[in-house]
């Protein structure tokens, strides 16, 4: 697994409070009933804060899925 793989994981667990949650690639917000709007705005705003990158607006909502989201932190991380 990748650091930054793990390090979203983590993110996610903490900011869901779900410390069971396993992310996989293809998983969407579908896959998670913790996930909702409001958490995805927080999942959004922590890791940008904790892996300092940034999103700009159409990328906040536009991730079609866990993979999708990790890719980006990576390309944007170098």
């Amino acid at each position: 697994m990748s650091t930054v793989r793990s390090d979203i994981q983590q993110i996610f667990r903490d900011v869901l409070n779900n410390p069971d949650l396993v992310l996989t690639d293809d998983m969407t917000a579908d896959d998670v009933p913790e996930w909702d709007s409001l958490s995805h705005i927080a999942l959004m705003f922590s890791i940008e804060s904790e892996l300092g990158v940034t999103f700009s607006d159409t990328e906040m909502g536009s991730f079609a899925n866990v993979g999708e989201l990790v890719g980006t932190v990576e390309a944007k991380r170098g």
